[in-house]
């Protein structure tokens, strides 16, 4: 996107900041006594057994790449602790969207700037350094365009850009109302600001939008509900060289829509149109067939897994480990921010495995680090981030050691007991944004407060 100011990108003198770290997670693992030098926002040198120089910046206690949370829908922390136990009626996914929709029709560009800056605030100060925000609150309420097309889009941007870290906006083609009786269903109700007619008219609204330093222009599908079988291959299209993220298979009602209309699972629909690919994350795919499996993997399509969100609102479990078996690399998100902690997100991927499965260890502490960092940068874009390495992206997040919860913890095993209350410093593209837990630019829960009683009146 043009004209919006980003307070990320290398220092203008060029100099170098050097940081001591009492442990780091380097890539061959958790390493002790680990100094890393930083100038124009990159990694220039890291050095283990070192000793700390005069002029060092500590950064106490287990210091990690930078966290990516692959999918965000900023809007929806409007609902936390509002929708999560319904007393005397029913209680669903399909409930829950509904009062997500009562929110959604109530956003502007400017309550939707002041809602989103607060939210990624709270996402920086769980160490998040990159965020994808699946977006497709498009028009006015009505469905008609603002005078700007991407004017919400824009807002996300200019949120992400002010709040210091970076974000890669998927930009969602949403077309139709659901599976219905002999077709797809007409947008009705506040969808209509979801929709752009059809895929050409969405590619070309997108196309209107450009990357910056600190922002990339990706692409999704918001699911074979909302985008009919025959637009899935002109998003295809659109969206070469950019990230591809979908929702698949989040409910069962879903795969037995897509079946009855198809003859096809959702993941087969997709595969069938060309979606799968390394490009492509697949969120939540949590209730799969073998074929689908194998289809996911051998495709080396990435999936986010968003536990917090799943268990909220009775998802299910998904098949996490036989997903990585079958070659998807996974990444996690936080979908509908009723908790931003993305070290409770890489627990429960685990924890929520050794229920299904009744074993412990489904993940070792490697691959949970990976999902939180490396796979989930290249998911949204930003392969040169999520690495503590020479020529990576100046991405550094220090986690106490010593706090109530992480106090006597091996280092390595750190983040299945830690939480986001434990992020100390972040620095995001050798900027520090956050330091003793605190942003350094704003009042994150004053903002948070201030935004939601804006939009709720």
């Amino acid at each position: 996107m043009t004209g919006v100011p980003s307070p990320i990108g290398p220092d203008a003198d060029g100099s170098v900041t050097t940081y001591a770290a009492d442990w780091a997670w380097l890539p061959a693992g958790c390493t002790p006594d680990v100094r890393i030098a930083v100038a124009g926002g990159r990694v220039q040198a890291v050095s283990t057994s070192a000793t700390p120089q005069l002029g060092d910046e500590h950064l106490v206690g287990l210091v990690l790449p930078g966290l990516a949370n692959t999918h965000s829908h900023a809007f929806h922390r409007a609902l936390r602790g509002r929708t999560h136990s319904v007393a005397g009626r029913e209680s669903s996914f399909w409930t829950w969207r509904e009062a997500m929709y009562e929110v959604a029709a109530r956003l502007t560009p400017d309550t939707y700037l002041a809602l989103a800056r607060a939210v990624f605030g709270e996402m920086l100060l769980g160490g998040v350094t990159t965020v994808g925000e699946f977006h497709y609150l498009h028009h006015r309420p009505d469905g008609r365009r603002y005078d700007d097309p991407n004017a919400m889009g824009r807002a996300l941007l200019e949120a992400a850009a002010a709040a210091g870290l970076r974000v890669t906006l998927l930009d969602a083609c949403y077309l139709v109302g659901g599976f219905g009786p002999g077709g797809y269903a007409r947008l009705e109700g506040t969808q209509r600001r979801f929709g752009d007619g059809d895929a050409a008219a969405w590619a070309a609204r997108v196309d209107a939008l450009s990357d910056t330093p600190s922002a990339r222009i990706g692409a999704a599908i918001h699911s074979v509900r909302a985008v009919p079988a025959a637009q899935l291959p002109v998003v295809v299209e659109a969206s070469r060289g950019r990230p591809l993220h979908v929702h698949l298979s989040e409910q069962p009602a879903e795969n037995q829509q897509c079946l009855a209309a198809t003859g096809l699972t959702p993941t087969g629909l997709l595969d069938r149109a060309g979606v799968l690919g390394p490009a492509t994350t697949a969120v939540h795919a949590t209730h799969l067939s073998e074929d689908d499996i194998a289809r996911l993997g051998r495709s080396g399509t990435s999936i986010s897994v968003c536990p917090t969100t799943e268990r909220d609102l009775a998802d299910g479990i998904g098949p996490g480990r036989a997903l990585a078996d079958a070659g998807s690399r996974l990444t996690l998100g936080s979908d509908q921010n009723a908790m931003i902690d993305l070290f409770e997100e890489a627990r429960a991927l685990e924890m929520d495995e050794r229920l299904a499965s009744g074993e412990r260890t489904r993940f070792a502490p490697e691959e949970l680090v990976a999902a939180l960092t490396g796979a989930g940068q290249a998911a949204l874009g930003w392969p040169d981030a999520g690495r503590i390495e020479l020529g990576a992206r100046a991405d550094l997040v220090s986690v106490r050691l010593d706090s109530v919860r992480t106090a006597g913890t091996d280092p390595d095993q750190a983040l299945l007991a830690a939480t986001a209350s434990d992020v100390e410093t972040v620095v995001v593209d050798g900027r520090v944004v956050v330091r003793g837990g605190r942003h350094l630019g704003m009042d994150v829960a004053a903002e948070l407060r201030s935004a939601l009683a804006a939009l709720r009146g």
